[in-house]
Formats: structure tokens, sequence, C-alpha cells
């Protein structure tokens, strides 16, 4: 009994084999190559590869983002500050020498009554879009006005923003002194008038664009060198030299 089933295995083995062998040579034939020959690559030597075209919209999309150069930008040449031009108004330029020989002739207070330890600096201050470039000294309403310095009235003018205005120009003619608002001129003023200082000539009040409830004597100096152009100069700070 034994040898019988030992005999049945035998036969299911070579069978097996027999069976394995026959695929073996199948796939070999199937392949164009014999059994013991390795399998070819998927192409065959010598022939070119075709690309694999995708025509899908998908495909005309990059599948990873595009990066963009960066490129260093060119530094920007610095160049020196352009030197500051004359002013417009047609002046020279103010020097510490014109702010000395102004202090040298110790210009009064043009208000009657006002000391110097109740000014208050206004040049630098903003007034309707543009700098002040003067100094206002409050006063009551007809408060003499009075000259700063000795010269000569180049203008009596009359103005939307300045109302009743004098421009007087120094002994040296290179500053002009300009009041300004003013209520009234005085009596006898008149254009060509030799002034000393000290000397009244208006009075203090709210004419032009002054609010009408704030008298006050709107003072400028002018830097000038040209004093048939008495509405043009630059302007010096009239609180440096009078404090």
């Amino acid at each position: 009994m034994g040898a019988m089933k030992r005999g049945a295995g035998r036969e299911h083995l070579a069978l097996f084999q027999w069976r394995r062998a026959c695929f073996t040579a199948f796939v070999a034939a199937l392949l164009g190559c014999a059994e013991d020959e390795p399998v070819p690559d998927a192409q065959p030597p010598g022939r070119a590869e075709l690309p694999i075209v995708d025509m899908s919209p998908s495909a005309q999309r990059p599948l990873l983002p595009v990066e963009t150069p960066v490129v260093a930008a060119e530094p920007v040449p610095v160049s020196a500050p352009a030197p500051r031009p004359a002013p417009a108004r047609g002046a020279a330029v103010v020097t510490d020498g014109d702010l000395a020989a102004l202090r040298a002739r110790r210009l009064v207070i043009p208000v009657a009554g006002v000391r110097a330890a109740n000014l208050v600096g206004s040049f630098n201050d903003a007034r309707g879009g543009r700098v002040h470039e003067a100094l206002d000294i409050a006063a009551p309403r007809g408060t003499p006005v009075i000259a700063a310095d000795e010269g000569t009235v180049l203008k009596l003018f009359t103005s939307r923003a300045g109302g009743l205005t004098i421009y007087v120009a120094d002994r040296s003619r290179k500053f002009i002194y300009y009041y300004a608002h003013l209520d009234a001129y005085a009596p006898t003023l008149r254009e060509g008038q030799a002034v000393a200082k000290g000397e009244q000539i208006g009075t203090v009040g709210t004419s032009g664009n002054a609010p009408p409830n704030t008298p006050h004597l709107h003072f400028a100096i002018l830097r000038n060198d040209d004093m048939e152009k008495w509405w043009t100069g630059t302007p010096l700070d009239p609180y440096i030299i009078l404090r």
C-alpha cells in the first residue's frame, strides 16, 4: 500500500515538472528567446523611444510653480544734494553778517509799550498753507506803530492779505521793514519820506486777512538787493533780532 502511494507521488511530481517545462517553453516561444536567455528590455535595442505626449488641458499648466528668477537690483547712485537756490522772491541770501549788523543797530520793538519779554516767535508757523515768515505783535486796536529803525518809506500799499501796509528801506538799503494789518497810517506819512527810529508811522489794527477780534502788527524784515522791487526779499526772523 505504501509502495503504491510512493509511486503515485512520483507520477504527480513528474506531471508537475512536465507541465512547468511546457509552460516555460510556451512563455519563451512568445518572447522569442530560449528558456535560459534573459528576458529582453521592453524596448528593442537601437529603436528610439517615442515620447508620450499629453494633449489634455491640464498638460498646458506646469506641474510645479514657475519660480521667477531673482535679479539683484542695481544700487541707485546717491548724488550730493543740490545747492539751495537763491529765494524766488529775488533777494540775496541772508548771512551771519547781516544778522550781526541788524543786532548792532538795536532795533526798537515796533509797537509802543511792548517789551521784548512779551514777544512770541512765530516765524516758522503755518498760516493758510504757507509759512508765516514774520513776527506777530499783539496790542489793542489803535496802539501806535513805530519805526523799528531809521530809513525811507518805499511804499504805502493796500493788499488783500496785509491790508494797510508800509515798506521802509533801512539806511544801508539792504533791508526792508514791513508793517502790515494797520488800522491807519500816521496822518503825515508819505512815500519817499525819511523816518526816525521810534517815530510813529501808523496804528495797530486788523486790516487785510487778520482776524477781526485779534488786532496785531505783522512785522517782517526782508534782505533785498534791489529796492526798486520793494515787494521782494529774503525773510529773516525779527524775533531773533528784537530779543
